[in-house]
């Protein structure tokens, strides 16, 4: 499949050959289907063996092949070539119809290789020479740019070479200046064109070398988060009858927390009605507050109250009954608290927003290592334009026969390389090496049923490149933030996000998956849509809390934390119930995670409550231009890495695919 591929990609015109049995079978239907989704250039459909055929037959059958036909390509005609006229008629006809133009090579040199040499500089060496000779098509190629030869990336030239033309039909043949030269059959003597120069030649650096020391910043001592953790723990003032002791106040509850919520709907008419009310009862208080005092106490002895009041067992025999019932249902987002470590812990790196449409977020914040290595275009658009427009002046013209001297080639090229299996060579421009987060548009085959997780070894064909990439997937939007899709969905446009070199549009993408047996299933198709590493992705967690003690608008969750510094630690997030309330935290009530929480509306007892979590996702860094090679784990990858606790979110949607 990738020699077809890469043979389509070079070619001016496709003879398909039909057979008079059925036409096109299964496999002939798969090429087709990946040679459209490539781009697929001006096609024609021949017959053989259908004269041979009974008379009575021979009506039907072509009634069948010209449906098989019309399927894909409604009004073309197929020809029947069962001798040598008939030949002669389809080599005209392919002389003389209209080509159709693929845009991804028409601002590119290139060649279809008609004779290749490989060269060591010594036995011992892994890299050499190899010399391409064929046609160059479309633009002029330059011997300080670079080439590109898919599946084993890209290279620099030494030197190119005018080659005798071996299918020449005259004896004169142009020269390099547009001078007729006369050569000989026997001759077959090599003019070089043109000697690479270090000093113009285009670099193979295609990434930056980050500063571990860049942007590094200090962390507060222990003696300041000692301190921090003295500050933050709280006092209540009460207000208490005389002789009463710390201990004593602690059990003391104060009777209005029920009502807050009932008084912050009073209108200020009631205010107006109550003035006159305040200054009679002023008087009565006068007198109370001599028998009462003001104290200061701990939450800590409030927290050992509440404990008291709890079953323990009683809790963990019902979060193990809802865990278990959880099994049986998929909720990809939802996580489960862990009880062994902190919530804060946990979801260091996550972040709650007002709104995920309209909430601000920083694309250059908190980036990881990777994002030190790549490049990223001030205004891609106007890049593009300008490289586009370039005209390259010297170097070999379109349709001359060259021979392109390929530096420092792996010895693995030749050693792979059967005999008739196409070489290609593409000729790059300019910024086309270096490597940034590329964004493909794609969508998953029909005929493919198996899930395919988000991180997974994939192989892309993008336009002219071939090479391996653990994509991250997400939602096509117009908004500034993504959600991610843990599997790449089957009905709708997703989104790939890939470190990868960067290309100019248009260009097609075809996504294969290795299967075990070695062989490359077609599971989705696309095209490149943008080249920007601002493109925020994000990961959605889902905490959940069920309601213990429900009032008029407040209520008490429980299982959400275990833990009252957890509870502190989220309390600004904002709250929702799955039947469309919206709260937030007042407070924490004892050690184990109960919590008092204000909502827009009085909860039913079987709604459950909700907040949502988010953190930015990156792609790993394991891009491969050598598709044969073994997934190859970069050292510097490793903040983008899989770790146990993204396994843990996201094992509730692994048990149902497995």
């Amino acid at each position: 499949m990738h020699a077809l591929l890469d043979t389509v990609k070079v070619a001016d015109s496709l003879l398909c050959l039909l057979s008079t049995d059925g036409g096109i079978d299964d496999f002939g239907d798969y090429c087709l289907t990946c040679l459209c989704a490539q781009g697929i250039p001006a096609v024609n459909f021949g017959v053989q063996g259908l004269k041979l055929m009974p008379h009575k037959k021979q009506s039907d059958v072509k009634k069948s092949i010209q449906k098989r036909i019309d399927k894909r390509f409604p009004g073309d005609k197929y020809h029947s070539i069962d001798s040598t006229q008939d030949a002669l008629l389809m080599l005209r006809l392919i002389t003389n119809q209209k080509l159709r133009p693929i845009f991804n090579r028409e601002y590119r040199p290139h060649l279809l290789a008609e004779d290749i040499q490989f060269e060591l500089p010594n036995e011992e060496s892994e890299l050499g020479t190899l010399k391409v000779s064929g046609y160059l098509r479309c633009q002029n190629l330059s011997v300080n740019s670079l080439v590109h030869i898919p599946g084993w990336g890209d290279f620099q030239m030494l030197q190119i070479d005018a080659a005798k033309d071996p299918y020449t039909q005259n004896q004169k043949t142009r020269g390099i200046a547009g001078q007729d030269t006369e050569m000989s059959e026997s001759e077959g003597y090599v003019t070089v064109l043109d000697k690479a120069n270090p000093s113009q030649q285009e670099s193979l650096e295609s990434e930056n070398v980050p500063d571990p020391m860049e942007g590094e910043q200090t962390w507060p001592t222990d003696e300041e988060l000692a301190e921090a953790d003295k500050n933050a723990k709280k006092k209540v003032v009460k207000k208490v009858p005389k002789g009463t002791s710390e201990y004593q106040a602690s059990w003391i509850v104060d009777s209005d927390d029920d009502n807050d919520s009932q008084l912050d709907e009073e209108s200020d008419e009631d205010d107006d009605e109550m003035q006159g009310v305040d200054e009679v009862e002023s008087a009565d208080n006068e007198s109370d507050n001599e028998e009462f005092e003001t104290l200061t106490v701990t939450e800590a002895d409030e927290d050992a109250q509440y404990d008291e009041t709890m079953d323990l067992d009683e809790e963990k025999n019902m979060l193990k009954k809802i865990k278990e019932e959880r099994l049986h249902v998929m909720f990809p987002d939802e996580v489960d608290t862990p009880m062994e470590r902190t919530a804060r812990e946990r979801f260091s790196r996550y972040r709650g927003l007002k709104s995920f449409r309209t909430s601000p977020w920083d694309p250059k914040e908190n980036l990881p290592l990777d994002y030190a290595r790549i490049f990223q275009f001030a205004n891609f658009r106007q890049t593009k334009k300008r490289v586009m427009n370039i005209e390259s002046d010297g170097g070999a013209l379109p349709g001359w026969y060259i021979t392109v001297h390929i530096a420092n080639v792996p010895k693995e090229f030749m050693e792979s390389y059967k005999p008739g299996n196409p070489v290609v060579v593409f000729g790059l421009l300019k910024h086309e090496q270096k490597i940034s987060v590329l964004n493909f548009m794609i969508k998953k085959n029909s005929f493919y049923t198996k899930p395919i997780k988000s991180k997974e070894r994939l192989i892309f064909h993008v336009g002219y490149r071939r090479f391996t990439a653990c994509p991250v997937f997400s939602q096509h939007t117009n908004g500034s933030k993504h959600k991610l899709d843990r599997f790449l969905p089957a009905d709708t446009v997703t989104m790939a996000t890939v470190y990868a070199p960067t290309m100019f549009p248009p260009a097609s993408v075809l996504v294969f998956k290795e299967t075990y047996s070695g062989e490359h299933e077609l599971v989705a198709t696309g095209s490149l849509h943008s080249v920007n590493p601002n493109r925020i992705v994000t990961k959605r967690t889902v905490l959940s809390g069920l309601p213990f003690k429900i009032n008029k608008r407040s209520a008490v969750v429980r299982f959400m934390f275990f833990n009252r510094e957890d509870i502190d630690w989220f309390k600004p997030v904002e709250l929702r119930t799955k039947w469309g309330k919206r709260g937030h935290i007042k407070e924490p009530l004892g050690t184990h995670g109960h919590m008092k929480c204000v909502f827009d509306g009085q909860l039913k007892s079987q709604d459950t409550v909700l907040m949502n979590l988010y953190k930015r996702v990156f792609p790993k860094w394991t891009y491969n231009p050598h598709v044969n090679a073994p997934p190859v784990i970069n050292e510097f990858s490793l903040d983008t890495m899989e770790t146990e606790e993204d396994e843990e979110e996201e094992g509730t949607a692994y048990q149902m695919f497995e």
